[in-house]
């Protein structure tokens, strides 16, 4: 046994081949500064590391400034992940965006939409650029915590003709100036320190007021440099790179429970007669299956044992073999007495693979709870136990409703650089929104219908 001790002789943790045991609570005697030392739990120092580019400081993506490429390992093995942000994304962007004009409101407050008159601006918020640019910076919104898009400009800078979606692999920022203002680096060679040459910086527009921002670059005759909008997800707090959402559930353990699950039943199916069977095979057998006076050597007897028990195992061996019987012969000698059964016993394992796939599920509701998804939208309600849920069609109508609800927010933060697009070039008046397909009971004569949100 390993004991570790403090300064004043208290056991702090003791580790032996059997367990592993540590102490709780602070030990008496101990002065008021190592007390506040011990109880402060929250480091106010900035967590970030930072990178030094030609003049610029640039703050590290997580440890390694591999923020990135690291999740995206995890979320592309991970395949309820993988797929409920995939899901998130595409019910947030909806059918696409419909340009229109609010007409007044009703009596109960709900605005009044009418198209908008100029349909050049419904061809723009309809064109691919715009569908590229939403469709990219969403997924590494969701996947990452924050997505990057570079405003391009025409030649004098007086319009703004288009939204390109930079790859957040390659995006880092560097530390704001004392106005606020930040450059986002560009390299493919990230997460290593790019050299002269393998880079581009661009100017990040103020996230307090970005059309502001690109006004005053107008008086100041900048308009004509490229400059990138970066769309966060607050919710972190982290004020340079958000947090995605699932993070919590990797740092709670789930996700590495939904991948080991399926690693462990593989090598069970493939391993199983290890523990399937227990085969007993009386003496008397060999000597009438095998008699010694049948072969030269005592050698070639052996080879021909071995051969036919490889044949007995490949019999109760691996998935293809699952529940195939297994056909036995014995005799009963003139005393009544049974010389040659084998006797052929299935042990009982008590880990059974039945409970790892109920593990397996319950990580899976896990991951989905943390994207804010209702599992039984994907089909992944449980019959019974914590996680049950009905996944009857109400049960997920309704739950894609409050989906759709709760795109709010994220819907927001997509539009603002296709509105700020539109207003720089002259477009004042315009309102966006979203078309979205709403599942529909079969009484209503529709399995869906559109709607303007």
């Amino acid at each position: 046994m390993q004991i570790l001790f403090n300064k004043n002789g208290t056991p702090l943790m003791m580790s032996c081949s059997s367990t592993f045991l540590n102490t709780t609570g602070s030990p008496s005697g101990i002065t008021p500064e190592e007390k506040k030392k011990l109880i402060q739990t929250v480091d106010t120092k900035p967590d970030q590391d930072f990178t030094q580019l030609a003049g610029i400081r640039l703050l590290s993506w997580k440890d390694n400034n591999d923020f990135p490429q690291w999740a995206d390992r995890i979320i592309t093995s991970t395949g309820v992940l993988n797929t409920g942000l995939k899901f998130i994304r595409n019910f947030t962007l909806g059918q696409g965006i419909h340009a229109c004009k609010i007409d007044g409101y009703d009596q109960d407050g709900n605005e009044l939409l009418i198209p908008y008159p100029n349909p050049e601006v419904q061809k723009i918020v309809s064109s691919r650029v715009i569908r590229r640019y939403m469709e990219r910076v969403a997924r590494d919104y969701f996947k990452f915590g924050c997505g990057f898009v570079q405003n391009v400009t025409n030649m004098d800078g007086s319009r703004i003709v288009g939204l390109n979606p930079l790859n957040a692999y390659f995006c880092r920022l560097s530390e704001r100036d004392p106005n606020g203002r930040e450059k986002c680096v560009i390299s493919g060679k990230w997460p290593d320190t790019p050299g002269a040459g393998d880079y581009k910086v661009l100017d990040v527009l103020s996230e307090y007021d970005p059309e502001l921002d690109l006004d005053i670059r107008r008086f100041e005759g900048k308009s004509k440099d490229s400059t990138v909008m970066v769309i966060r997800d607050s919710w972190s707090n982290r004020d340079t790179y958000g947090e995605p959402i699932w993070l919590a559930c990797f740092l709670a353990g789930w996700i590495d429970i939904a991948k080991q699950v399926p690693r462990y039943l593989q090598k069970v199916y493939k391993n199983q007669a290890t523990w399937k069977w227990h085969i007993q095979i009386p003496y008397a057998f060999w000597d009438k299956k095998f008699p010694e006076a049948d072969f030269d050597t005592v050698a070639e007897r052996e080879k021909a044992i071995q051969d036919y028990m490889d044949d007995v195992e490949r019999n109760l061996l691996g998935v293809d073999n699952a529940e195939k019987p297994i056909f036995t012969f014995f005799a009963v000698n003139e005393n009544g007495k049974v010389e040659e059964e084998w006797k052929i016993t299935p042990l009982d394992n008590k880990s059974k693979e039945g409970d790892k796939l109920v593990t397996s599920a319950a990580a899976n509701s896990e991951i989905l709870f943390s994207l804010m998804i209702n599992p039984n939208v994907l089909g992944a309600g449980m019959p019974g136990g914590t996680y049950a849920g009905n996944q009857g069609g109400s049960n997920i109508r309704e739950a894609f409703l409050v989906n759709i609800a709760n795109a709010w927010i994220d819907r927001q933060n997509f539009l603002d650089p296709v509105e700020i697009m539109l207003r720089y070039n002259g477009y004042e008046d315009v309102s966006l929104r979203f078309r979205n397909t709403i599942l529909t009971t079969l009484n209503t004569g529709a399995g869906t219908q559109q709607n303007i949100a």
